[in-house]
């Protein structure tokens, strides 16, 4: 078994999910020469799955060559990428606390899929083949009131959100139904995760 993997993600949910299943890792972020917001940017005409697989995989692509430029120490690498979407729209990170209420307004009483793509590549200096799993999960909220909205926005959990809410923050309260993977709303779905970690000798 690997000692760690790189974790090239700076979402603390993330690291949180791999330390619940007991895996060492270490993070990889971005330098300030990375434009890692255009990665994010939705192509014309992209379809959901197709957008947050790309991402994903231009992330860790992107993260192997900041290791190799880094000289650190091998490891494996982990990435991942969520994306909340309602009726067709990828709903990603509000720009601002308008942008923020709009999306949950829209979310309001409404069905809508978290997608979240995970993915793999064993280490810098083999030849790049990344192993990738996408778990997509039903979540419903119910109706909203304004006063609910301001509350949440003010409280600044939507920054940094896709869809501007957080399943694991006070937004909880909210959630009618969850068909699929909490941890994949959460940011990172262990179960897919430890099938991609196990063929590179993790044990769970």
């Amino acid at each position: 078994m690997p000692e760690f993997l790189y974790l090239a993600s700076q979402s603390p949910r993330r690291r949180q999910l791999l330390l619940q299943i007991d895996v060492r890792h270490e993070l990889l972020l971005p330098g300030a020469d990375e434009d890692s917001e255009a990665l994010e940017a939705v192509l014309p005409g992209e379809a959901a799955a197709d957008y947050v697989q790309r991402v994903t995989l231009a992330k860790l692509a992107a993260a192997r060559a900041r290791l190799l430029q880094r000289a650190l120490q091998a490891a494996p690498i982990l990435c991942a990428d969520t994306t909340v979407v309602l009726g067709g729209r990828i709903l990603g990170k509000p720009a601002d606390d308008e942008e923020a209420a709009h999306m949950l307004e829209a979310l309001s009483g409404q069905t809508h899929q978290v997608l979240t793509a995970v993915a793999v590549v064993e280490g810098p200096h083999a030849a790049f083949e990344p192993q990738l799993r996408l778990q997509v999960s039903t979540v419903r909220l119910c109706r909203l009131t304004s006063d609910e909205i301001v509350r949440y926005v003010a409280s600044g959990e939507s920054h940094g959100k896709a869809g501007a809410y957080a399943i694991q923050s006070q937004a909880a309260a909210w959630i009618e139904h969850i068909d699929g993977s909490y941890t994949g709303i959460m940011g990172l779905p262990l179960f897919e995760t430890a099938q991609l970690l196990k063929p590179l000798g993790w044990q769970f």
